[in-house]
């Protein structure tokens, strides 16, 4: 309304100077006039319209550009270097690796092929390489444990890092970004609760596998022992007295 009336002003103003001082007696056409201010009004509020189209325009380009503005914050390097940590520590596996190939091969040879017809030393020989895989078990999985232990506080550190980053995310994008990061932290410690659970179940099969190795074991040099000739008593001279 302001600028209506400010416009009707003007174009008054223009319409009385614009007339000749010899024309006093001029008629007034009020009706072109009028319509002359409503056309002008009206181009002022298609000007309005679309000047706040533009804005309104303008705000979605500025909330489309924070939507997607990706994430500053990124844990995926150091997920990868502890994963690679573990899996590199799973291969070191002493004596029976995490190989269906590797666990055939060496339990037939240490584990099944126990029989009568070894010898004393070759039965030796097995159960000392029984005891070492027991042992190198046990000695795996307190190293694995001890790797996924090592991994907590790095993964208390991301994990507080990425909650306040996708608390604090300007747009859907870096939103999503922090909730993936968080899913991938999660997924790494499952495999680290895996891989505790794999190394301990590899220490107690590889126990309970030499103590029933032992009962074959034990049969095996029972019948070395019933295969000797009975013990026959006899005569022992300790003295020769010369005669």
């Amino acid at each position: 309304m302001k600028r209506l009336v400010l416009l009707y002003g003007i174009v008054s103003v223009l319409s009385l100077s614009a007339i000749p001082a010899r024309a006093q007696w001029a008629v007034f056409d009020g009706a072109n006039f009028g319509q002359n201010v409503l056309q002008a009004a009206r181009a002022l509020q298609q000007i309005d319209n679309q000047i706040a189209s533009l804005a309104n325009q303008a705000q979605m380009l500025v909330n489309q550009a924070k939507n997607l503005a990706s994430l500053p914050l990124s844990t995926l390097s150091t997920l990868q270097s502890t994963i690679s940590e573990t899996t590199a520590l799973i291969t070191q596996a002493q004596n029976i690796a995490y190989s269906v190939q590797s666990v055939e091969q060496q339990y037939q040879q240490a584990y099944i092929s126990i029989s009568s017809g070894m010898s004393d030393s070759a039965l030796f020989s097995q159960a000392q390489t029984r005891w070492r895989n027991a042992v190198g078990g046990f000695e795996d999985a307190l190293k694995t444990q001890a790797q996924v232990v090592g991994n907590i506080p790095s993964d208390s550190s991301a994990m507080t890092q990425l909650v306040s980053a996708s608390q604090s995310s300007s747009g859907a994008l870096q939103a999503a970004q922090a909730g993936n990061q968080l899913l991938a932290l999660q997924s790494r410690q499952l495999s680290d609760v895996i891989a505790v659970l794999s190394a301990n179940g590899r220490a107690a099969d590889l126990q309970q596998a030499r103590e029933a190795a032992a009962e074959a074991e034990g049969q095996a040099q029972y019948e070395h022992f019933a295969q000797h000739d009975a013990y026959v008593p006899g005569a022992v001279s300790v003295f020769n007295d010369g005669n």
